[in-house]
């Protein structure tokens, strides 16, 4: 351990005003000194600060574009197939009030930062779902409407797993750094639901659509008359 600060102290004794900065602000003035100046990874609390801090930070920056490829998809496929115009809805609403919460409750943007950006493409994703099927999306939460389509559609898998991982991640920086029940029962019920999406996501992986099913057997049905009629 002493030969490793010999080579990492130098670096972090000199590290640039913005970044020390930066630091300080995440893990606090005592942690940064433990964990940055000292080197000294023994101290246990910090360094789960840290990795609480690095999981919430990377969260935030992945979830700048978490739902862009369900949006190419959708743009794609002009098709909203497997994607629920209500369930985006419901969803875009509880981002809405939990980052009103959080904002008044002055919880660490790190512990919450992705609801702002998932909350932008949701919007975007409801929209593109409006024109692409009306309103049948009414039809169904997004679970309910895979079970109901015998498929995913043009559900994405990249999303579904990242939101899975997200809100296990979730759990464990708001047991860290976030003393409220309300916000943890959230994301355990986050990740249940997530957890319930990734299985059909799993289970669906090849399957088509039933209307895709549906629109092959009319296709079928619609050339082998063709050809009894030339007969």
């Amino acid at each position: 351990m002493d030969a490793l600060r010999a080579v990492v102290q130098p670096v972090t004794h000199n590290l640039p005003g913005p970044v020390r900065d930066l630091g300080v602000s995440l893990l606090g003035d005592a942690c940064y000194r433990t964990l940055v100046l000292d080197v000294d990874p023994t101290d246990t609390p910090c360094l789960r600060l840290a990795v609480s801090k690095a999981l919430g930070v990377g969260i935030v920056a992945a979830s700048a574009v978490v739902k862009v490829p369900q949006i190419v998809k959708l743009v794609r496929a002009r098709s909203a197939a497997g994607v629920s115009f209500l369930s985006y809805l419901l969803e875009t609403t509880s981002y809405l009030v939990s980052l009103a919460y959080n904002v008044r409750r002055g919880f660490p943007f790190s512990t919450y930062g992705e609801t702002a950006f998932i909350l932008a493409q949701n919007v975007v994703i409801t929209l593109l779902v409006l024109h692409y099927s009306g309103r049948r999306g009414w039809a169904a939460t997004l679970a309910a409407g895979i079970w109901l389509e015998g498929g995913t559609g043009q559900l994405s898998a990249f999303t579904v797993f990242n939101y899975l991982l997200g809100s296990l991640s979730r759990i464990f920086t708001t047991l860290q750094e976030v003393d409220d029940p309300l916000i943890l029962y959230a994301f355990v019920a986050g990740f249940a639901l997530n957890a319930v999406l990734a299985a059909q996501v799993v289970y669906y992986w090849n399957t088509p659509t039933a209307k895709a099913t549906a629109q092959k057997r009319t296709n079928k049905k619609s050339g082998a008359k063709k050809a009894t009629k030339k007969q």
